[in-house]
């Protein structure tokens, strides 16, 4: 996959289980190390209680499950590997849970939020974790139907259990670019605005439309009439779509659908993210693509510019402090409660999101608090151009020269010049993404040369 691997373990008190019996639905879903309101915690606790709309609660479940072990993309020359899936991340926020899985290829990120009025029963604690997504498990939620009660557990009491014999274990590989994709997600759902929303009817016709495979040049969908039509045309008006199958995801759930509603950046010709958002009963499930289906969020930079604020770190810090993983970040409230301005905690937001410890819900146009079980400091540290950027100011390779700079980068010099646009920069990197994946190291490095001196 092009970066560094390592194994996650999850560790579970034992697997998930669902089990019929007794005129209801028993769902327990095992939790691994995460992080609550208190602090880490090994299995937490986060509901005990009822999931409203049963049938429509496993279909969403499951997509979210299957897209964290399907490959949308394979590299040519690569062959499919044997996926060993990551299991879906869940977050309690007090009044709703969120479940969010990546694809292996990273151009697919999707999120099931149980909303207000789908739950029905005492919400233990705030947090995220990992929950057990076994394959019997997958089977049997595929066989729930009809109106029973699904009861939902996510997490136990473990202490009162013997452990001794029933710990599971599961070992799964991690790439490096898989949990940046999480960081970059975040923003790149941070940009988008609502363009397109059509009834359920119009919902199931066109997604149903999509073919398996197709074409992975990007296309844009726009409005015709009461409907949705695909052009060819780069257009403001419509939503990029790179890889027509990755809008299958959503198909498990037509049946269900409300309406579906499309989100789109400020218009790029050569495409931009795109979120897809099936409006369900008391709940959504999201989609967010990359702009082309080769091009996985990994590689975006993005959060480039806010890993780069050395001055926003301490903000981050304070900012972090105040969260407790609400479901919707109140910008002026931290802002208020922290003394820094509503600018500087949004920039404080963009760097904790870096590290996986916010997401964005483009529905809410708001942040919402997760901490990612993962370790923090080492997603903040996974960015190659940010390394290099970083080692070109300690060599004393920039040197300013009014709106302009020059770089010296092995035996090169490139020139970086301040404009209306952005800083523009005239090594091949800039020439071939116009920074539409993130700033260059060269720009990274006069950043942070000009921040220095500021």
């Amino acid at each position: 996959m092009g970066a560094t691997t390592e194994e996650q373990t999850y560790t579970y008190a034992r697997p998930s289980a669902l089990v019929f019996g007794d005129g209801r639905t028993d769902l327990v879903l095992a939790t691994s190390g995460g992080r609550t309101a208190t602090g880490p915690a090994a299995h937490p606790v986060f509901f005990d209680g009822f999931l409203g709309h049963p049938e429509q609660a496993a279909a969403a479940l499951l997509a979210v499950a299957k897209v964290a072990r399907t490959r949308f993309y394979t590299p040519p020359g690569m062959l499919a590997a044997i996926l060993r899936a990551a299991d879906p991340v869940v977050t309690s926020n007090g009044d709703r849970l969120r479940f969010e899985s990546f694809s292996a290829c990273c151009g697919v990120y999707a999120r099931y939020d149980a909303l207000p009025g789908s739950l029905d029963g005492t919400v233990l604690d705030t947090g995220t974790t990992n929950v057990d997504f076994n394959p019997p498990m997958r089977d049997a939620l595929a066989r729930i139907g009809g109106l029973e009660p699904l009861h939902l557990q996510v997490g136990e009491d473990v202490v009162v259990r013997t452990l001794d014999a029933e710990v599971t274990e599961k070992k799964v590989p991690l790439p490096e670019r898989w949990l940046k994709g999480f960081a970059e997600v975040q923003l790149a759902s941070a940009t988008v605005a609502p363009v397109l929303e059509v009834a359920a009817s119009e919902a199931r016709r066109f997604v149903r439309s999509m073919p398996s495979s197709g074409s992975r040049k990007p296309v844009w969908v726009v409005a015709a009439g009461r409907g949705l039509r695909i052009t060819t045309r780069p257009t403001p008006d419509g939503v990029p779509l790179s890889g027509l199958d990755r809008l299958k995801p959503l198909e498990p759930l037509l049946r269900f659908a409300r309406s579906l509603r499309a989100y789109a950046a400020p218009h790029d010709a050569q495409g931009a993210t795109g979120v897809w958002e099936l409006q369900l009963d008391d709940a959504r499930l999201v989609l967010a693509l990359s702009p082309e289906s080769s091009r996985g969020f990994s590689g975006e930079g993005g959060v480039l510019w806010d890993l780069a604020d050395e001055r926003s770190a301490d903000d981050a810090d304070l900012v972090s402090a105040l969260l407790a993983f609400e479901p919707r970040i109140d910008v002026a409230r931290l802002a208020a409660e922290s003394g820094l301005d509503e600018g500087r905690v949004t920039r404080a937001l963009g760097r904790l999101g870096a590290a996986g410890r916010v997401g964005y819900d483009a529905a809410e146009t708001a942040y919402f608090h997760r901490e990612l079980p993962y370790d923090a400091d080492r997603l903040a540290t996974m960015h190659p151009r940010l390394r290099d950027a970083t080692a070109l100011v300690e060599a004393g390779a920039v040197r300013l020269d009014g709106d302009s700079a020059h770089v010296r980068s092995g035996d090169t010099d490139h020139v970086v010049r301040r404009t209306d646009g952005g800083d523009r920069c005239t090594c091949p990197w800039y020439a071939r993404h116009r920074g539409s994946r993130g700033p260059c190291k060269h720009v990274l490095a006069v950043d942070l040369v000009r921040r220095q001196q500021a």
